[in-house]
């Protein structure tokens, strides 16, 4: 039963990231060809004008987390703090945050569309998509190697999608994204995180159901002396 259960889990991580990458898809086709979403410019038009000194000056720290400057230590931080729980995991991390550099370099050259200020390669938001992954990395992680009370472990898992979110908000009112870019940072993202995910759990039930007989050889009797 409990192996069944594990496996619909994993379909289910399967089927998520299949669907999201299609979404991706989608908005990729339009973003190569320099199209908007209709809320893209109605958000723009509505966010910029509440810009203040004070604001820019919260938004551009928030928008830190999401650059290399703010992003390595947290990974840094976090693959120590992984270390004793799940070296397994320690290792990983870091590998599939290099990843998300690769996805980034290849979504943004493929498509080619320049953000709200004319800069290039705007699509999709790198920001978005390298802490869609960290932050639902590490509440995977909450989730299932911690012993904490559920309560706190929801409140861990909410502060991650809260910090997700101010980030994306950020590069919205910084005039760096449109709404689409950071919706295809985002699809794009989990889908590569669900993918993982799936790798990982599906590598952990082979490994587990390994009959321990096939690890070591027959002792072969003696002949009679």
């Amino acid at each position: 039963m409990m192996w069944s259960v594990k496996r619909v889990v994993r379909n289910g991580l399967l089927a998520g990231a299949l669907g999201l990458l299609t979404a991706y898809l989608v908005l990729a086709i339009g973003a190569a060809h320099h199209q908007l979403l209709p809320l893209d410019r109605t958000v723009r038009d509505w966010v910029q004008p509440l810009r203040s000194g004070g604001l820019d000056l919260s938004m551009e720290m928030i928008s830190l987390l999401g650059e290399p400057a703010g992003l390595i230590p947290l990974i840094l931080i976090a693959s120590v703090g992984l270390w004793r729980a799940s070296r397994r995991w320690a290792l990983l991390l870091p590998a599939l945050m290099a990843g998300t550099g690769v996805l980034q370099l290849v979504g943004k050259w493929a498509a080619d569309r320049p953000r709200p200020n004319d800069t290039p390669w705007g699509f999709p938001s790198g920001h978005v998509l390298s802490l869609a992954v960290f932050f639902g990395v590490l509440a995977f992680l909450l989730v299932t190697l911690t012993e904490r009370r559920r309560r706190w472990r929801i409140l861990a898992c909410f502060t991650c999608g809260i910090a997700l979110g101010l980030v994306a908000m950020s590069r919205i009112y910084l005039n760096m994204h449109w709404l689409s870019d950071v919706i295809g940072g985002f699809t794009l993202g989990t889908a590569y995180l669900l993918i993982a995910l799936w790798a990982s759990q599906t590598m952990v039930a082979r490994s587990a159901t390994l009959p321990a007989a096939a690890t070591t050889e027959p002792i072969e009797a003696l002949p009679p002396a």
